[in-house]
């Protein structure tokens, strides 16, 4: 069986959590979060703690089955603290500016590029250079910052671009003569 799978989601004080058929809902301090687990994993609620299990041994349940209790186990962190990813921005010119629920950055192109953030997510921009995602959702959030870093991806022989913070951007020799 999946060794990830055998842990149990202890949940905290002041987290609901509602099982209704295969659809798992935690609420929190921060907002409400719903998944819908797979037909294959079982999932169970006793004492402040979720059990996640596969309904048959074969390999793809086990995996499924310890996928899932990562997933619900974001869930729970989401609703509690959040999560947030920091965005480091290198160029000459390079700014973004946080307006409400969109994003106005200036990446060396020709136009200003705006992004509109979705339901559930917020961003700050504590600097002119950096920008701060955050939200309930690990996997929202992430994607926001892949698609913001995908807007100029940090090139290997300047270094300029999006990137995470604390990237290692690994820098190539100029051509030679």
């Amino acid at each position: 069986m999946s060794r990830v799978a055998k842990i149990p989601v202890v949940l905290p004080a002041g987290v609901e959590v509602k099982l209704d058929g295969q659809t798992v809902s935690v609420k929190g301090a921060k907002g409400e979060l719903k998944l819908g687990v797979h037909d294959s994993v079982e999932i169970s609620h006793s004492d402040g703690a979720l059990k996640l299990s596969a309904r048959n041994g074969d390999r793809d349940s086990q995996a499924l089955a310890g996928t899932m209790r990562a997933i619900v186990q974001n869930m729970v962190i989401g609703v509690t603290d959040g999560f947030e990813k920091r965005l480091e921005l290198q160029g000459v010119g390079y700014r973004a500016q946080a307006q409400g629920k969109k994003l106005n950055l200036q990446l060396g192109f020709s136009h200003p590029v705006e992004y509109t953030l979705p339901e559930g997510v917020d961003a700050q921009t504590p600097s002119q250079t950096e920008i701060v995602v955050a939200g309930i959702d690990k996997q929202l959030v992430g994607q926001v910052c892949a698609e913001i870093r995908a807007f100029r991806p940090p090139e290997p022989y300047k270094g300029k671009g999006v990137r995470y913070q604390g990237e290692y951007v690994r820098r190539k020799e100029a051509k030679k003569k």
